[in-house]
């Protein structure tokens, strides 16, 4: 499976919850990003790459992290030293490598040709030490606690082309990406059908498998059968091209154990950062109660990405009170009870 347990592995042997699920092998390394190639002394700008992104704490990674590699074969090495539940395979994560080679520039700035030619050696290396391949994100939900784009985002299309042409030469390694902004909709034909030919040309002119996730969204229902059809035209010109997509709806947990839709609005920003219990308490005062429900109509303080908590459309909240279901909505609640959604919730 698609995961990022690249830290998680260091403090959970089990691997849950894939193990839980009857999941023998998972994939790190997914979306550009992986804690090798880096220096312990560098490791701070793996962590930013990883943070907001992929919702890691870098106070977990900080505690649960013993940091005894600087390239991408010595970081192999320490997994193989880790007590294991179930089988891992790493990719190289294409952030990881730019800000290896870069440093702080690798948020700021395209690379130079020097550095490239760096990124190609450390991605051979890897390569034959046991990656499995090669990665990187070019999509607009990554980005890094301070709001900017993750490193592998500075990259022009044709630093990808010359990493991934580095696993063509050797024909060996996958090539994965978190796609493009222009890709998630038809908003821009013309973008979109350029990314999609960008995506088939690679495959085909470096022989490397490429793949990707595929979803179907709410805010561009049926785009996922364009990118069906990408891999039929994908096949049709030599190259090989895989989806990979959710056996189930692609779903966050919103409790106030974890996390709510109102969690960044103004009003309930200072209430949030309470402890559970005495959010509890407060909740028992129908001042209190009222403010939280008026504010819950507020914007945003800041723009949410990936999985993190941003007001939502009530038909699509479901109350999970049972497992087999059916679950209703926050909005049929609502409508039931003749109360804000807020208040339903």
């Amino acid at each position: 499976g698609h995961t990022h347990m690249d830290a998680q592995i260091f403090w959970d042997p089990l691997g849950t919850c894939s193990c839980w699920h009857g999941v023998t092998t998972v994939v790190m390394g997914n979306c550009g990003f992986s804690l090798a190639p880096c220096p312990a002394s560098e490791r701070h700008l793996v962590v930013r790459n990883l943070e907001r992104a992929e919702d890691i704490a870098a106070e977990a990674m900080e505690a649960g992290i013993e940091w005894k590699w600087t390239t991408f074969p010595e970081f192999l090495d320490c997994l193989d030293a880790l007590p294991k539940g179930i089988n891992y395979a790493a990719y190289l994560g294409h952030s990881a490598l730019r800000t290896y080679v870069m440093g702080e520039r690798a948020f700021a700035q395209a690379s130079t040709d020097d550095d490239l030619r760096a990124m190609e050696r450390e991605l051979g290396d890897a390569i034959r030490a046991g990656a499995i391949g090669f990665t990187t994100s070019r999509s607009p939900i990554h980005e890094t606690p301070d709001g900017r784009p993750v490193a592998s985002r500075l990259a022009a299309w044709d630093e990808v082309r010359r990493l991934v042409g580095v696993m063509g030469a050797m024909n060996a390694g996958i090539f994965e990406l978190a796609g493009e902004d222009v890709g998630r909709d038809l908003h821009d034909p013309a973008a979109f059908r350029d990314y999609h030919v960008r995506l088939r040309d690679l495959a085909v002119e470096t022989g490397r498998p490429v793949t990707w996730g595929i979803f179907d969204r709410l805010s561009a229902p049926g785009v996922f059968r364009r990118y069906l059809a990408l891999l039929d035209e994908t096949a049709a010109a030599g190259g090989r091209m895989f989806a990979q997509v959710h056996s189930r709806g692609l779903n966050v947990v919103l409790s106030f154990r974890t996390q709510l839709p109102f969690d960044h609005l103004p009003v309930w920003k200072p209430f949030r950062a309470l402890p559970l219990a005495e959010q509890q308490q407060r909740l028992r005062d129908p001042e209190t109660r009222r403010r939280l429900i008026e504010g819950a109509h507020d914007k945003p303080e800041r723009r949410a990405l990936g999985t993190e908590a941003r007001p939502f459309p009530y038909e699509w909240i479901f109350l999970y009170d049972t497992v087999a279901g059916p679950h209703p909505t926050i909005a049929d609640i609502a409508r039931q009870r003749g109360v804000d959604p807020a208040a339903a919730m």
